[in-house]
């Protein structure tokens, strides 16, 4: 299993280092046109890569909610969830650590917001602890109906890695808005500890918001996939 965890790790690291990266980094030049949309294209596009890259290896899932919604629908052994979620964590730690060596050699560099996540004050757009609630636990929800529908032998083999970016991508585009999009709490932790401070106080909704919304996601599709 080593090299699953390996592969989990790598993904995940490039998921937090490409979107948050692009968030962090080229973001800071508004007229470039990145805005919004670059950022949730960075994302989607890492996702993408990577789960074509070393998706046959760990089954591409980055983010402890995929594995516990992968977990709840059956398609994944819940004795490895523990450690798939560790090596995320891991993954996504270090991919801020090495964000935050880059970011800090500007001169005049300021932490700011360190593309972490975040409701009330704390929102790009000023949104409540609700409406962040609701959204992180919707988007995580059908995030993993793409997931496992689009993994599914149902419909052609090798294109998933396409459906799960983009609609990684789409899932940005909404709500970044709202919490600066996590649906990720590997994501979320990475950059919650270097932010230290209310990010780290208002952590605990961006674990609680995608678990809940990964496992939903996983009885829907187990629900519908039990139906024929």
């Amino acid at each position: 299993m080593h090299k699953s965890l390996v592969a989990e790790f790598l993904g995940t690291f490039w998921l937090v280092f490409g979107g948050c990266g692009s968030a962090v980094l080229a973001a800071a030049y508004p007229e470039l046109g990145i805005g919004f949309v670059g950022v949730a294209f960075a994302f989607g596009l890492t996702v993408l890569t990577m789960a074509y890259a070393v998706g046959g290896i760990s089954g591409g899932h980055f983010n402890p909610a995929v594995s516990l919604g992968l977990t709840v629908a059956g398609r994944f052994p819940a004795a490895r969830l523990v450690p798939y979620v560790v090596a995320q964590v891991v993954g996504a730690i270090a991919a801020a650590a090495l964000l935050y060596l880059i970011a800090s050699g500007k001169a005049g560099f300021e932490l700011g917001g360190f593309a972490a996540n975040g409701y009330g004050d704390h929102s790009p757009g000023g949104y409540s602890l609700l409406s962040a609630l609701l959204i992180e636990v919707l988007l995580t929800m059908f995030f993993l109906i793409i997931i496992l529908g689009s993994t599914s032998s149902r419909v052609p083999a090798g294109f998933a890695p396409l459906a799960i970016g983009l609609g990684l991508t789409l899932i940005h585009l909404v709500s970044i808005p709202v919490t600066n999009t996590s649906v990720n709490p590997a994501r979320s932790t990475g950059q919650a500890l270097f932010v230290g401070g209310w990010a780290l106080q208002q952590l605990w909704l961006f674990w609680i918001a995608p678990l809940a919304g990964g496992a939903l996601g996983g009885l829907v599709w187990k629900f519908l996939d039990d139906a024929d």
